[in-house]
């Protein structure tokens, strides 16, 4: 029996019971079939009003633009979110204000680009509800979800006002008597993981740093992929260590190239900082940031359109190249 000594004053806002979860998984298909789909299709079935939303990649790197688009395209509504180093992505759902409450680690800022004044707008009017975390304590709460357990325990946050706004406890060590956080176990109703290939039944491969990506494809009652390409099943097979997400876990495959744009997809093309400045520097004005929005987002029909209206494929050679470091015109 734990000695629980202390507790954090915030909400807690998904179940951390591991036998309700395992009633979910029990019942989820594992069946190795086909589960191409449409951005439209898969945020239409799987994003419901009110769910827990996660979404991968880290920063600005291997993020799921795309998605993020689709959610606010379709106006959901009353989405709990976690803010796991999330930024233009928060920054997108922000602008839609389709959350209403947040597990913050870390938002509204776009790094060294600066904050998002719209997303601080958002946060600071009241509308929504926060429990507050660090990046590694949200990773450990996706950790224990994905191994089956309630909560894990780890050495930090305590003393801090972290962990005052949180929902953490601090507990003693029923063998060594030391203290130690506890963290609940997070399962998202639904997240979404862009990654660099897949086949049609949703065997992932990613290249680069993965995060926590893994856990949070383990810990997720529902999965979207999106992928810059589809790969026949018989590559993977080929080579089956390089699968990093295996199919029994996903729900949904899309295929989008550019799906990062304009975060960046290593070692496929860089992040467009002019374009993550031109968002930053509308957002100042709420009129002319409504009006943006309506431009690339609302009234765009898909994420192709708002790739086409952002330059195309010509804009993303050029951030190719920068990927690559060669110049424009190929030479190293």
């Amino acid at each position: 029996m734990f000695e629980v000594i202390a507790e954090g004053e915030g909400p807690l806002f998904s179940d951390p019971d591991a036998n309700k979860a395992r009633e979910f998984f029990r019942t989820k298909s594992r069946a190795m079939k086909s589960k191409v789909t449409t951005v439209r299709e898969a945020v239409e079935k799987f994003v419901l009003d009110g769910s827990y939303l996660a979404t991968g990649g880290f920063g600005a790197n291997r993020i799921p633009t795309a998605i993020c688009h689709e959610i606010v395209r379709q106006r959901k509504k009353n989405l709990i979110f976690a803010g796991h180093t999330s930024t233009h992505d928060f920054q997108i759902l922000a602008a839609g204000e389709v959350f209403d409450r947040c597990d913050i680690a870390y938002v509204i800022g776009l790094e060294a680009r600066g904050l998002s004044p719209n997303a601080r707008r958002y946060m600071e009017s009241g509308k929504v509800e926060c429990c507050e975390w660090s990046n590694y304590a949200l990773a450990c709460r996706l950790k224990a979800a994905a191994m089956g357990v309630s909560f894990l325990p780890a050495r930090n946050l305590m003393g801090t006002d972290t962990f005052r706004r949180s929902a953490a406890k601090i507990a003693r060590c029923p063998f060594t008597g030391e203290k130690y956080a506890l963290y609940p176990a997070l399962w998202p109703d639904v997240a979404a993981i862009h990654v660099h290939e897949a086949d049609i039944y949703g065997n992932c491969r990613i290249k680069g740093i993965s995060v926590a990506d893994l856990e949070l494809a383990r810990a997720s009652k529902r999965l979207i992929i999106t992928t810059e390409r589809l790969i026949p099943n018989e590559e993977i097979r080929s080579d089956p260590t390089s699968t990093l997400i295996p199919y029994y876990l996903v729900d949904a495959v899309c295929e989008v190239p550019f799906g990062s744009y304009p975060g960046n997809m290593p070692y496929e093309y860089f992040s467009d900082e002019e374009h993550l400045r031109l968002w930053l520097n509308v957002e100042k004005d709420p009129e002319e940031f409504k009006q943006f929005l309506d431009k690339y987002i609302y009234r765009t029909r898909d994420f192709n359109q708002y790739l086409e209206l952002c330059g195309g494929l010509e804009r993303i050679n050029e951030l190719r190249a920068i990927e690559n470091l060669i110049d424009i015109d190929g030479r190293g």
